[in-house]
């Protein structure tokens, strides 16, 4: 099953390579449509193992069980009764990419282990200086940078926005009101015009988030 996954994944990929642009994925939201698009050229692995679970269906249904504002909204890990969805293996950490934790961007959630990223992802709602690789060391590893919202920023934003409390096995930050990704899948046609190349630069904006790990 998991060979069949990895053939479906990259089938995908040449498939939207041919027409000479990243990959899309459009997410569903019971709050709205968020459009990301991918960087298998920055990072390849996390890409592909990203893909492998949009591929499968493992996404639809999951919560966005994490949100702050001004710092990340996270999911793809738990249903909505907080039930943990099974995984693949770990994916190796690409976050010396050159990629930065940026306002917009799409990076892979973690568990202290550097190598430890399986499906839970996280949008960046804020420029995350202190999310980004510095060197090779488990505290400052960083997280892995692969994509970016290139449609529905404001419903990110949106996200991010509502009361939260504590919930399932979560002492904190978990919306009221649960957020769903409904359906993600691959996107026929670019819905907006792509990045001519990922981003590299950072702004200069202090991050005002909080300074605590990305858990996967």
């Amino acid at each position: 099953m998991k060979f069949r996954l990895i053939l479906l994944a990259a089938g995908m990929f040449l498939s939207v390579g041919a027409l000479g642009a990243n990959p899309q994925v459009k997410m569903r939201t019971n709050l709205g449509e968020i459009v990301l698009e991918l960087y298998p050229e920055k990072a390849p692995k996390t890409v592909a193992n990203f893909m492998q679970y949009v591929s499968s269906g493992h996404y639809n249904g999951t919560l966005f069980h994490r949100t702050i504002q001004k710092f990340v909204i996270q999911g793809g890990g738990f249903t909505p009764d907080f039930q943990y969805k099974p995984t693949l293996a770990p994916v190796p950490n690409e976050a010396a990419n050159g990629l930065k934790n940026e306002r917009g961007t799409l990076s892979m959630a973690r568990a202290y282990d550097p190598d430890s990223a399986t499906a839970q992802f996280f949008i960046n709602l804020d420029d995350n200086k202190f999310l980004n690789h510095h060197r090779p060391h488990p505290d400052y590893y960083g997280y892995c940078v692969f994509g970016k919202v290139v449609k529905g920023m404001d419903i990110a934003k949106k996200i991010g926005a509502p009361p939260t409390a504590s919930g399932g096995p979560f002492a904190a930050d978990v919306p009221v009101e649960p957020v769903v990704i409904e359906e993600m899948a691959l996107a026929a046609e670019p819905s907006a015009e792509p990045s001519k190349a990922a981003p590299t630069k950072s702004r200069k904006k202090n991050p005002q988030s909080k300074k605590e790990k990305t858990h996967g």
